[in-house]
């Protein structure tokens, strides 16, 4: 069987790549124009609204907010999930299937269903707008994709090389430090990349957690959405898109992007 792809399959992925880089071409596209307003750059170029993203420092204070968050929102679903994970793929008590289905949970309900009992919540508890409460709102949203990729990887583990530690004497803090976690790493990076994306681009349960002062980045481009029509969000958008960009190639060469994004460990 001739394992070479046809006329028509090269033309469908060409078709289908075109149609998922045409919204990021034309952002960056209408970043690079002279006018005031959203246009495309066929008559004039400019960096006239890349230079006003350092005019406006909200944008620069959200994208750090942004960082901060999400880098703690990340840290913080590896350090609940891991120990779930391997209690749950490693150990078998009253209440397992509970807690998978708890930690899938938040996958099942809408996020503004999610952001509406969150501001209840906290409102009750006079924390919002404030940092804790968007960490731990975030963290609901997070922790699955992280619970995710540790689970398949501890499930892909042989339990008979944590066994044949232990049997050399090793305790179970050593076996877990010195055997388990360097072996299920890709899937434990995988899922803390998927949570620190998930969190960085969260919007609608930001959107009702989030003060005036300490705004997130899609926060702060959804309300100047509403607010103004000038190409300044697409230059924001484009500067984001070039920075994923690096990100990704620099990280690709460590470590291939699909190997880190499934879990899998490298050969």
């Amino acid at each position: 069987m001739n394992g070479r792809n046809g006329a028509g399959a090269i033309a469908y992925h060409l078709l289908f790549t075109a149609f998922i880089l045409a919204p990021l071409v034309v952002v960056i596209l209408v970043s690079f124009t002279d006018k005031g307003y959203l246009a495309m750059p066929f008559d004039g170029a400019s960096l006239r609204w890349w230079t006003a993203i350092a005019d406006n420092p909200r944008f620069l204070d959200s994208f750090w907010f942004s960082i901060k968050l999400a880098l703690t929102a990340a840290t913080l679903a590896a350090l609940i999930a891991v120990p779930a994970a391997l209690a749950i793929v490693r150990f078998r008590f009253p209440g397992r299937e509970g807690m998978m289905a708890l930690l899938a949970s938040p996958l099942m309900i809408p996020h503004v269903v999610l952001g509406v009992a969150l501001l209840r919540f906290f409102s009750g508890l006079g924390m919002v707008g404030s940092f804790t409460a968007l960490v731990a709102a975030h963290l609901v949203v997070v922790v699955p994709y992280m619970a995710r990729l540790v689970t398949a990887a501890l499930t892909g583990l042989d339990p008979r090389i944590e066994r044949a530690a232990e049997s050399l004497g090793a305790g179970k803090f050593t076996v877990f430090r010195r055997i388990t976690l360097p072996m299920i790493v890709p899937g434990v990076a995988g899922g803390w990349t998927l949570a620190f994306i998930t969190s960085f681009d969260e919007l609608t349960v930001s959107l009702f957690l989030s003060s005036p002062t300490d705004t997130p980045l899609p926060v702060r481009l959804f309300t100047y959405i509403d607010q103004m029509t000038d190409p300044l969000v697409a230059s924001v958008s484009a500067a984001l898109i070039a920075v994923t960009a690096v990100v990704l190639v620099v990280l690709d060469r460590f470590y291939p992007i699909d190997r880190l994004l499934t879990g899998e460990r490298r050969a």
